[in-house]
This record gives C-alpha cells, sequence and structure tokens, in this order.
C-alpha cells in the first residue's frame, strides 16, 4: 500500500486536471490576487523586477559579442577590409592593441555592471514573490479551511475527506508554485523570446528568417518528445511500483500465503510482473535513443547549419564575426525559452484549475454557523424538552431510499429515553437529526416549544453534546482533549471533568499526567480511556442535551462497567437519548423507543415492553440474554 501511495503521489501533479484559459476561467483566477491582502504591492514590485531581469537578459548576448567582436577589429574597419587583407593582418601594433584592451576592458565593465544589476532584480524579484505568495497562501489555506469546518453534513457525505484534503494542500500549493516560479518564468521566457526575436531581426533578417524557418519547430518537437519519455518513465515507474505491492502483500500476509501452500501462484504474479517491466523498460530505452538520436543529429545539426549560413554571410562581410556571435547566442535564449514555455504554461494552466476547485470550495452555501470573534458562549440556556413530530428523512446522497417514515416521540427535560433497533433502522439518523446535521424532510423537530430551526445553530449545539461509539481524539495531549468541550475551561474544571467521567484515576497513573500524549487518533490510549476522555469533554462542555450513540458497545466487560458509571453520573439533570446495542444497560430508562424500518415500533419503559407478546424488544431482549447466559456458562 506504501508504494501505491507512493505512485499515485509521483503522479499527482502530473495529472492534476488543466483548465483552459479562456474569458470566465481567468477572471475565477484573479480572484487569487484579492488574497495577497498588504502585500499586493510587494507582487507588483516583483513585476517590475522581473521586467529587469528579462532586459538584462536580452542586453547580454549583443554585449557579448560586442567584447568578441573585438577581435576582428571595429564595424567600420571591417566594411573597408576585403577578406583577403584580413587575413594578412595577423600580427597588431601595440596602439591598435592598446585600443583594443580598452575597448574590452570598457565592454567588461558593462557586462560586470549589467550582471549586478540582474543579480540584484533577481534577488528582489524572488524575496518579494515570495512574501506575496505565502500571504496568498496563507490567507487562502485559512479561508478554505475556515469554510470546509462550516460546511454541512450533507456536502461531507458527498466528498471524500482525502480529496478534500488534497484541494487545501495540492491544490493551494500548486498555486503558490505557479505565483512565485512559474508565472515569473513564463512572464521572463516570454520576454525573452520577444525581446530575442526583435534583436535577431536586427542583426540580420535573412538569418532570422532561417533561424525562425529551423529552430522554432525544432525545439517544439525536442519538447514533444520529452513529455512522451515522462510519460514512459512513469509507466515503468507504475510497472515497478505494481511488483514491490506483490513483495509487500505477499511478505506481509505470509502465513497465509503458506497456509494456502500459494509460494507458487505468488512468485508466478512477481514472475509475471517483472516480465512486464522488462517490456516496459525496453521500450523506454528505445524512444530515450530515439530522443538522444534525434537531440544529437535534429537539433545540433540545425545550430549548425545556422552557424554554416552565418559564416557564409560574414565571408561575404553581410555580417560581422562579432554580430554572429551575437546572433546565435540570441538563438539559444530565445530556443531555450521556446522549449520552456508550454511547460510553464501548462504550469499555469493546472494553477488555474486548482483556483477553481478552491474557488468551488469557498463559494458553496455553509451552515450558519456563528464564528465572531468575540462571541460569547453559553448565551442560550434551554431546559431539555425534545419532540420529534412526523420526521420523515432521506440522506441527500440517497434520495430515493428513505431511512425515517414518521417518527413521532417526546422527551421531557431531565428524562432518559432510549431508542433501539436493528442495524440500519434509523437510531443513529435521529441522532444527526438531533444536532441539525441534517434537515428533516418534512415533520419537525421541537426543543423547548420551539422549532430547532428557529434557534441560532452555534447556541444549539452548545447546548448538546454526544459520545459516540469510536471516539476521535485529536493528536495532542490528555488536557487538550478534554478541554476540547471548552477550549476557556481551567485547570481545576478539567481535572473535576476527569474525575466525573472515572478518568482521573489512569490519568494520574501515567508519568507526564494530563500532558500525556494520546498519539494519532487517540491510538496510545485503550478503547475504554478514549471513551472516559470522550465522557469527560461532555462533562466540561455542561450540555442539556446528552446523546450516548453506542457509547459502550465495543468496550469489554470491565471497561464497559467503568465507562458506564461514568456515564450514569453524567446524564443525571440532563435529557438523554441513548441510542443502545446492549439492552442491559437501558433498563432504567425512562421511556424506550423501538426503531424498525424507519418507524416507531414500539415505546414504553422496560417492564411495558416485555409484557408485549412477539414484541420487537421482547425478542431482542431475549436473543441478548440468552447469548450472555450462555456466554457465562462457557466461561466467556
Amino acid at each position: 500500500m506504501a508504494s501505491r501511495r507512493g505512485r499515485l503521489a509521483s503522479k499527482e501533479e502530473d495529472e492534476m486536471p488543466k483548465a483552459k484559459l479562456n474569458r470566465d476561467a481567468v477572471r475565477k483566477a484573479r480572484r487569487l490576487f484579492g488574497y495577497f491582502g498588504d502585500k499586493k504591492i510587494h507582487f507588483y514590485i516583483g513585476l517590475i523586477f522581473l521586467a529587469v531581469t528579462g532586459a538584462t537578459a536580452i542586453v547580454f548576448p549583443g554585449m557579448l559579442g560586442e567584447l568578441m567582436g573585438l577581435i576582428s577589429g571595429s564595424k567600420d574597419s571591417q566594411a573597408a577590409m576585403s577578406a583577403a587583407e584580413k587575413l594578412k593582418d595577423t600580427f597588431l601594433t601595440q596602439a591598435q592593441a592598446d585600443n583594443l584592451l580598452k575597448a574590452a576592458n570598457y565592454v567588461g565593465l558593462q557586462l560586470l555592471v549589467l550582471f549586478a544589476l540582474q543579480a540584484i532584480a533577481s534577488y528582489f524579484r524572488v524575496v518579494l514573490f515570495a512574501q506575496a505568495t505565502e500571504n496568498l497562501l496563507a490567507n487562502l489555506r485559512r479561508t478554505t479551511f475556515g469554510k470546509l469546518l462550516k460546511m454541512p453534513m450533507a456536502y461531507f457525505s458527498a466528498k471524500q475527506a482525502a480529496e478534500l484534503n488534497s484541494r487545501i494542500s495540492a491544490d493551494i500549493t500548486q498555486i503558490g508554485d505557479t505565483l512565485a516560479t512559474g508565472l515569473a518564468e513564463l512572464l521572463r521566457q516570454t520576454i525573452v523570446v520577444t525581446g530575442g526575436i526583435i534583436m535577431i531581426c536586427l542583426y540580420s533578417w535573412k538569418m532570422s528568417l532561417v533561424m525562425l524557418a529551423i529552430i522554432p519547430p525544432v525545439a517544439i518537437i525536442a519538447v514533444l518528445f520529452a513529455k512522451r519519455i515522462r510519460t514512459f518513465s512513469r509507466n515503468l515507474q507504475d510497472r515497478i511500483a505494481e511488483s514491490n505491492i506483490i513483495v509487500g502483500e505477499s511478505l506481509t500476509g505470509i502465513a497465509n500465503v503458506k497456509s494456502f501452500t500459494n509460494e507458487a501462484y505468488e512468485a508466478g504474479r512477481y514472475h509475471r510482473s517483472t516480465d512486464s517491466i522488462i517490456t516496459q523498460a525496453i521500450s523506454y530505452a528505445r524512444f530515450r535513443g530515439m530522443f538522444f538520436s534525434f537531440i544529437i543529429f535534429v537539433l545540433f545539426g540545425a545550430i549548425m547549419l545556422l552557424v554554416w549560413y552565418g559564416v557564409r554571410l560574414a565571408v561575404q562581410q553581410e555580417i560581422s564575426a562579432g554580430d554572429l556571435l551575437a546572433f546565435m547566442m540570441y538563438t539559444i535564449f530565445v530556443a531555450a525559452s521556446i522549449s520552456g514555455l508550454p511547460e510553464q504554461f501548462a504550469q499555469v494552466q493546472r494553477a488555474v484549475g486548482a483556483s477553481e476547485r478552491i474557488f468551488e470550495i469557498i463559494d458553496s452555501e455553509n451552515e450558519p454557523v456563528n464564528d465572531k470573534p468575540g462571541r460569547q458562549r453559553g448565551q442560550l440556556k434551554l431546559n431539555g424538552a425534545v419532540q420529534l413530530r412526523d420526521i420523515h428523512f432521506a440522506y441527500p446522497t440517497r434520495p430515493d431510499f428513505p431511512v425515517l417514515k414518521g417518527i413521532n416521540f417526546a422527551a421531557e427535560p431531565g428524562q432518559t429515553i432510549a431508542i433501539v433497533g436493528s442495524s440500519g433502522s434509523g437510531k443513529s439518523t435521529i441522532a444527526q437529526l438531533l444536532l441539525r446535521f441534517y434537515t428533516p424532510d418534512s415533520g419537525e423537530l421541537i426543543i423547548d416549544g420551539k422549532s430547532s430551526s428557529e434557534y441560532d445553530l452555534t447556541s444549539l449545539r452548545e447546548n448538546m453534546a454526544i459520545v459516540p461509539q469510536d471516539v476521535l481524539l485529536f493528536a495532542g495531549t490528555i488536557r487538550e482533549n478534554i478541554a476540547y468541550g471548552r477550549p476557556d475551561a481551567g485547570d481545576e474544571d478539567i481535572v473535576e471533568a476527569a474525575r466525573k467521567a472515572n478518568a482521573l484515576t489512569f490519568i494520574e497513573s501515567f508519568p507526564e499526567g494530563f500532558e500525556t500524549k494520546v498519539g494519532d487518533r487517540g491510538i496510545q490510549l485503550s478503547g475504554g480511556q478514549r471513551q472516559r476522555i470522550a465522557i469527560a469533554r461532555a462533562v466540561l462542555k455542561n450540555p442539556r442535551i446528552l446523546i450516548l450513540d453506542e457509547a459502550t458497545s465495543s468496550l469489554d466487560s470491565e471497561s464497559e462497567r467503568v465507562v458506564q458509571e461514568a456515564i450514569d453520573q453524567l446524564m443525571v439533570g440532563r435529557t438523554s437519548f441513548v441510542i443502545a446495542h446492549r439492552l442491559s444497560t437501558i433498563r432504567n430508562a425512562h421511556k424506550i423507543v423501538v426503531i424498525d424500518k424507519g418507524v416507531v415500533a414500539e415505546t414504553g419503559t422496560h417492564d411495558e415492553l416485555m409484557t408485549i407478546e412477539n414484541g420487537i424488544y421482547k425478542h431482542l431482549s431475549k436473543m441478548q440474554f440468552s447469548g450472555e447466559f450462555a456466554g457465562t456458562e462457557n466461561g466467556i
């Protein structure tokens, strides 16, 4: 699996969707500039320095040609001298030598100033672009993540967490790379190509026609060749990764391989995989060989053809040696820039596509979450009276499959309502409706005599807490995870919450106590310990309405006993909805609601439901009781 993840990561950038650079896409991408904040001026100043680096790149070949042209004398003397006379002038007089050295020193000093100017401009361009881009990325990440946190649960039901994480990481990174380097390189190379073509036309229009007819098409073909080679390389890496997966799976599951006597089968799989590697590698090598042959013969041959034609013009005194050298330097610069333009343009396309996906999140409709700075928590105090009136509901991802079909029951403040039923009957869906993760398709959820939709969503949820079956702890300390119930809680409140949750003893047994790291998703704690941390979190929040979603179903008997004691204390004085799998934990509930196929099948106390002949609850209770009795008899 690790090899497969690495393979997918290596292909991520190449396979990142590109956007067509039409007017609408560019208009959306321009919104990115609004996220520069107060660093926008840095970006525009960086563009000025970028133009300076491009201009100096254009000036350099001409100055180099002028320096080298001094060897052949001035342009005026070359025009006056015949080719035969120049061949006879093998030695220079001392005065001529001194003049040439002075001229060379002057041009060399100009080149030094040019290099210094380019170095300074390049430094400030990189720094200014980095300052502006990093500020943009930080603002964009904050906005996108903040938007995701406000999205309704229906959104997360339709999207995979890995996809959303990729948008924040890969897409925003792609935007950053493009703004910091890709866009700068695209603009710089465009300046070099445009300026270079203008300069070569000024040096020799005849050679410029030959160059434009040969070099750009050859450079473009070379780019296409290189792109094809990258495809072959990725395919080869895919084959190697697949063979590594076979090795990893076989060695990880070696006990299964041996127990099923499949050594020969696994060896055959690996043999076929390595055969495909050989085939792909040979195809890759052949294409690389063709590419090298192309470079050697066609590209270098084209340059040599251009040099040969330039020498002919020089012999005919239509171009000087210095101008010829400058022309060739410009040609190389233009060819290199042309070859780089497609990749830079593709990177800009990927960035535009990434920005479209980011703004798709930012522009989505979110829940009315109240997260204004300075907002006071706990302003709404509920009594905890809850009533479900004819609730019908189907998940947005499965609209044709109704989960709840007319649910009706009520809870008085402080009552414990147990909700039981078979898997898929709709028990957990009721919990999600109570928390307003979803809105009923029809019917009404009444809290304290008022529709739940009339309450401020954040204030409503502040009066609720849930202890789920699978507790998620964040990769921090025990203190931080308990304080998640009320981030502004003091140390005394956190310790008291841990005590009420029967968690204080095991926490203090750790050398670092409340500062103990729980690991990723709380992996360093046992299931019972995680549940008690979750209960302590709920105690600290001090909710009026408590939801327990099969909070003890995955625990062993001893852990269940300790956790159940903490839950019993937590439910005192609160309206509690207990979604139960083990019926022995809900016998003392004020009301038990039996859900069957999305409807309320039975309602009553434990004793009342046990009197119903052929009742669902009675049947479930007898099955669990007989199972527990059989387990006890067998020492389980």
